[in-house]
């Protein structure tokens, strides 16, 4: 203990290192990023490539299908899926865990750019899955003029871009102005044009090029030639043609009407029943995600007390810097209210001012050193980590306990300040050091666990190993220097008086009942831990639990082709439903989404709707936001009539709250659909299911226009030329893009006036000009029929498939409804062709729930491992792990009481458990083998080491269960994740630490030499039995006593006795010796000293008189049984026949 000694006599240079950790610890504070969670890459890509015009089969056939074969053999990749709908088609590639999507990718390029595509679909391009690029803050922009508003909202998007952080901030949902040229056919016809006719003029009227190099002056200048449309009205006067018979000039204006119109809405965004532009705003990687929020908020209020945006209403529908916030704040005050609680424990149980002091000067110093360690490993401030310092604020203080607790002992036994301070240290100093490693150690097989889990708990350990290694040093240096200035030697001996409180002496008499009762008490100990493991099994499993953000989405899907003003009108009245509750802050209604493939595809549904709903914070309500849900839903769906209404508790951390997914893939279509429509026949009897809903689309009824190519081919077309016209006419062709002379900026379409597309009818009567100029209408070309077509096609891994989604109530787990579910499928008859798998949570906590069981495993080898090379033994290490499951007990009752399900966090406090309650038992066990190394008989070792250590001990062990209570109590936003973790611990800590200072001695017992037989049964010559164990404590306190001859008893079995005589084994020790450290003696161990088995066996017998010899190791003044002559046992045996004559009146 060099370090402890010159931390003592050097305390400056100590001080002046520790104000240097505190420099340094302040500025990684600050420099440290606030997140809401680790960083998480999901190894997650998708090939995106578009393919006009072509239907789901087509692009099922020539996109889909190409790319997946190409793609399938991508290294590392787990599954392959693709969604095919008209225009486009979206791969998805899934890769293991272990794999660096970074490095794949241009594996990736190279397999999609080989695969045949037809020459009309655009090239493929490739996404990857980027949590960092998600909008940390979404807000919306209202006012009463809409064209106002889409100005000032791209004015506030210059100005809010400026702020420092922020990566981008994007407009939708606002009203884009566009100059339509609407032909009128009849005309067109009369002059002879075509809509190509007039595309080509206008293109011709807006010219930009470039000429050649002139020279003037010795100059060399470069030329271009500029002819720009600058206004409608030079638009109007583009000459198309000459009238054969006027000679007149045919203008645009002859022929279309030219006019500014707002492009046509596909979709409408309104907040709180008013219209709305949507801003999202993107922060820059490695910044500090709150200090950006937090900037950008700001900068947005003093805009908006500016005059020129006063008529601007802005709603926050999501801040994550907001929520981030306030759940490190939470988490935080856990972390300072745990401190507070742990050093008021010292106080109750030290009953000192001063101990109290350093250990509270121990604590901020080694978080402020596990923020110096977190800076220079790149981690962030996050729940996670701070969930780590919370867990670790109780454990924090375990080493100073132990340390400032010897070091009062010592000053005790009238011992100067400086020499309690180090021996005190030097005595613990290797226990605390086991114990610190032990619990490290359970962290080492985080490295085996992969997924979204091992992201999540690799920062969360190192957390914990950086505070508790930080906390070592503090125990060894700091708390020492502290306590030889700051401690004095008490006036009476404190620890003597301590020993004889009522208190230790219950202590005492509790652990000598349980060696002379050892079987009772692993009987009692067994059944509780059976009773322990059905509790388990009974709460329920979930993946992670759900964190209450505030945020809910309403789905509103209406039967396909209903029109976008219909589906609003039912949003409105979903909308005056919300407008009524309380607890709702603001709700953003977008009618015309389609959801993701929508987002992704640029394409939208008028017959669909969301609507996103904020709630007020957490502490302004009385309800979660998924049991608000279910509160309103059924006033939702009165309202939606027979439209389709889901909701979807919105969350960054973990999938849809109560839902169960799982997809049924099959290579035929059809018999797929059959097995599709028996799943959900089933489940929608079931009570237990809010939803059940399915990604099978139905087939929408479509008009098909069949290309006749005999007569397309006589009048001079081909299919794809009619196909491309038609799309062309009914939807317009982008012309140019004009700059006015106010530097507004429109695009030009042509197309033809809605008469003539808006019916099948006018549709068919649509004129295509020939290469002869002319004139054939559709019909002629085309035969007219009612179809049906798929609107999606969905395959994973090359098969046809279908994803379920079934959301249960809150009164159902994860685990027992996963068991339902598949119970239900096994008893269908489903084809062997037709597989069912899992996805979601489900799939990711059966995954998690195999690696945390082999971490776990794997941790209890690692602490075995650490306590056999410490204790330099393999059976003392043994020991100790008994103390492990006795968890079992506390947790199964902590998590019943509670209802809490078993889940991620709640089994790494278990494997957390693994390394905290050996601690207590490690503290006992090393205790014990060294009051027997300096001497002392094992019997009397092992109640007074349960006696010296209970303090300690309970001192540990309290610190660290009311440093987790409020995490345990889930207070505030962030806590639900921390709060399983918390009640496991406190529970396991509770029933191991009490069950410790019982169970470990009885087993210890065991495995000792002397001790191993404590209950085996001697008879005297008149038939009375002997208890050992009164005969064990009739010699410790008879010190002096003559030689003479020794009386043998005949041994008997252990169960060959009269239970009501209570009486136990005759059983020898070596010697008996003076008690060490810790009885009052001033003792100094040798750190090398070796704790050696004592040669005596209690299992020998005394056979014969001999005569009395003493052994050579056996020290002056002791005393054993062979030493005991035939008078003192008879006079012995008379006070014990009388003790127990007394007894039986007693009870009488």
């Amino acid at each position: 203990m060099n370090v402890t000694r010159f931390s003592i006599k050097r305390p400056v240079f100590t001080i002046v290192t520790m104000i240097l950790f505190l420099l340094l610890g302040t500025i990684s504070l600050t420099n440290i990023p606030l997140k809401l969670m680790p960083d998480i890459n999901p190894p997650i890509g998708a090939v995106v490539t578009n393919y006009p015009n072509a239907g789901p089969d087509e692009v099922l056939d020539k996109v889909s299908k190409p790319l997946e074969s190409s793609l399938a053999t991508v290294p590392g990749l787990n599954n392959i899926s693709s969604v095919s709908m008209e225009g486009a088609s979206m791969t998805i590639l899934e890769f293991s865990w272990s794999s660096n999507i970074d490095e794949v990718e241009n594996d990736i390029i190279s397999r999609m750019n080989q695969a045949a595509l037809p020459s009309e679909a655009g090239s493929p391009r490739f996404l990857k899955f980027d949590p960092s690029q998600m909008p940390i803050i979404q807000l919306s922009l209202s006012a009463d003029d809409e064209e106002t508003l889409s100005e000032l909202a791209e004015e506030l998007k210059l100005e809010l871009s400026k702020v420092n952080g922020v990566a981008s901030v994007d407009i939708t949902g606002q009203t884009v102005d566009e100059i339509v040229i609407e032909l009128d056919q009849e005309a067109m016809e009369d002059y002879g044009l075509d809509q190509t006719d007039v595309v080509t003029a206008i293109q011709a009227h807006h010219v930009t090029s470039p000429g050649g190099i002139v020279q003037s002056d010795d100059l060399q200048y470069t030329t271009r030639v500029l002819f720009e449309l600058t206004s409608l009205k030079d638009i109007r006067n583009i000459v198309l043609t000459i009238d054969p018979l006027t000679g007149d000039e045919v203008t645009v204006a002859d022929v279309a009407d030219v006019s500014l119109l707002p492009e046509n809405a596909s979709a409408i965004t309104r907040t709180n029943q008013e219209p709305a532009i949507m801003m999202n705003v993107q922060q820059q990687s490695d910044t500090n995600l709150v200090q950006v929020a937090t900037a950008f908020s700001e900068r947005l209020e003093q805009l908006l007390d500016e005059s020129k945006y006063s008529d601007i209403e802005a709603a926050v529908l999501f801040n994550q810097g907001d929520y981030v916030q306030e759940a490190i704040s939470n988490v935080s005050l856990a972390l300072i209210v745990g401190g507070l609680f742990a050093i008021l424990v010292l106080f109750a149980f030290l009953r000192s001012v001063k101990t109290p002091f350093i250990i509270g000067i121990a604590i901020p110093f080694s978080v402020i050193v596990t923020f110096v360690l977190l800076f220079f490993t790149n981690l962030s401030l996050n729940i996670m980590t701070l969930g780590g310092l919370a867990l670790g604020i109780g454990m924090l203080v375990d080493n100073s306990i132990v340390v400032i607790e010897n070091i009062y002992r010592h000053l005790s036994m009238r011992k100067d300040p400086k020499s309690a301070a180090f021996d005190g240290t030097k005595e613990v100093g290797g226990a605390i050091t086991a114990s610190t490693l032990t619990t490290i150690s359970v962290f080492l097989p985080v490295v085996f666990i992969s997924g979204i889990v091992g992201d999540i708990f690799m920062e969360f350990a190192l957390t914990v190993s950086f505070s508790l290694l930080a906390s070592l040093v503090v125990a060894l240096t700091v708390v020492p220097m502290m306590a030889s200035r700051i401690l004095k030697t008490p006036k009476e001996n404190i620890e003597e008086k301590r020993r004889q409180s009522k208190f230790i002496r219950f202590v005492s008499k509790t652990i000598k009942w349980s060696l002379k009762h050892r079987v009772s008490v692993i009987g009692i100990t067994v059944l509780l831990l059976i009773g322990g493991f059905v509790g388990i099994s009974q709460v329920g499993t979930e993946f992670i639990p759900a964190t209450d953000e505030g945020y809910f989405q309403i789905n509103v899907e209406m039967e396909r082709g209903t029109p976008l003003e219909d589906t609003l009108a039912v949003v409105e009245d979903i909308e005056e439903v919300l407008d009524d509750e309380q607890t709702i802050l603001h709700y953003m209604s977008t009618v015309g989404s389609s959801g993701t493939q929508g987002s992704v595809f640029g394409e939208t549904g008028s017959h669909e709707a969301s609507i996103f709903v904020t709630m007020v914070s957490l502490n302004e309500r009385n309800q979660s936001t998924i049991e608000f849900a279910d509160s309103i839903r059924k006033k939702v769906e009165r309202a939606a009539g027979d439209a389709e209404v889901s909701m979807e508790q919105q969350a960054m951390m973990s999938g849809a709250p109560n839902t169960i997914t799982f997809n049924v893939t099959d290579s035929d279509p059809a018999r797929l659909e059959e097995v599709v429509d028996q799943i959900a026949e089933e489940f929608e009897e079931m009570s237990e299911f809010n939803e059940v809903t399915n990604d099978l689309t139905e087939t929408v009824t479509e008009i098909q226009f069949l290309i006749d190519e005999e007569a397309a081919r006589e009048h001079g077309f081909a299919p794809a030329q009619i196909a491309q016209m038609l799309n062309q006419k009914m939807n317009g062709a982008l012309a140019t893009q004009i700059v006015t002379d106010d530097n507004d900026i429109y695009e030009v379409y042509v197309r033809y006036d809605d008469k003539f597309t808006n019916t099948v009818e006018a549709v068919e009567n649509l004129l295509f000009k020939g290469q002869t100029g002319e004139y054939v209408a559709l019909g002629e070309m085309v035969d007219v029929v009612e179809g049906e077509g798929p609107v999606t096609i969905n395959r994973i891994n090359q098969e046809s498939a279908v994803q379920f989604t079934l959301q249960y109530g809150n009164q159902y787990g994860l685990g027992e409804m996963s068991e339902l579910v598949q119970s239900t499928i096994d008893d269908l008859d489903i084809p062997e062709e037709t597989s069912v798998t899992y996805t979601g949570d489900q799939e990711l906590m059966s995954d998690a729930m195999n690696d945390l069981m082999l971490a776990l495993l794997l941790a209890l080898v690692f602490v075995y491992l650490v306590l056999a090379a410490q204790f330099e033994s393999f059976k003392y290490p043994f020991v100790i792990m008994f103390s492990v499951p006795l968890v079992a007990i506390g947790v199964a009752l902590a998590l019943t009481v509670t209802w809490t399900p078993i889940s991620v966090m709640a089994f790494i406090g278990l494997i957390v458990l693994a390394g905290i309650v050996v601690n207590n038992a490690i503290v006992l066990v090393d205790y014990i083998n060294k009051m027997k190394a300096a001497g002392m008989r094992s019997y009397d070792a092992i109640v007074e080491g349960v006696k010296d250590r209970t303090r300690p001990i309970l001192m540990t062990s309290v610190t660290t269960i009311l440093g987790l209570v409020p995490l345990a109590l889930g207070f505030g936003e962030g806590s639900e994740i921390q709060q399983p973790m918390a009640i496991t611990v406190i529970g396991g800590l509770i029933s191991s630490t009490f069950l410790t200072l019982i169970f470990i001695p009885v087993i210890y017992s065991f495995f000792d030499r002397e001790t191993r037989n404590l209950n085996r049964k001697y008879v005297t010559p008149d038939g009375q039995l002997i208890p050992a164990y009164l005969i064990d404590e009739k010699i410790s306190e008879d010190h002096q006593v003559d030689h003479g001859s020794r009386y043998a008893l005949p041994e008997t079995s252990e169960n060959s006795f009269d239970e009501k005589t209570g009486a136990a084994d005759y059983y020898e020790p070596a010697s008996e010796v003076e008690r060490p450290a810790g009885t009052g003696d001033d003792l100094h161990l040798d750190d090398e000293h070796e704790e050696q088995d004592d040669a005596a066996s209690y299992g020998k017998p005394i056979v014969e008189e001999t005569t009395a010899e003493s052994s050579p190791s056996e020290k002056e003044g002791g005393k054993r049984r062979k030493d005991i002559t035939k008078e003192d046992l008879l006079d012995f045996l008379e006070e014990m026949l009388e003790r127990d004559r007394r007894n039986n009146d007693r009870e009488r």
